[in-house]
């Protein structure tokens, strides 16, 4: 049993090429989420401290409160960690 040969750093193609710009929303990564953020809607007080920190865009603003785009949250919990007054909470995921 022979030893095979790896591919080298200099012989493996070049990855995290865009192909298109602005495409970020052609890709919903929401379904890498294990927890999801829950808002209670009566504790949110419409600060978007939530929507400032959130690293996907995925908080949307409305009128009164926040909501989340379950297409593009990917669940990492800054929006939770980040209220003030704790109107968001993880709940995990059942699939």
């Amino acid at each position: 049993m022979g030893e095979e040969k790896k591919p080298g750093w200099k012989t493996v193609p070049i990855g995290g090429i865009l192909l298109e710009p602005g495409s970020a929303t052609k890709y919903k990564t929401g379904d890498w989420r294990a927890f999801r953020p829950v808002i209670d809607t009566n504790k949110c007080v419409n600060c978007l401290i939530c929507w400032i920190y959130c690293p996907d865009g995925a908080i949307k603003r409305l009128e009164k409160h926040v909501t989340v785009d379950l297409d593009y949250c990917k669940g990492c919990g800054i929006c939770a960690n980040e209220c003030p007054v704790k109107a968001i909470t993880m709940i995990e995921e059942k699939r």
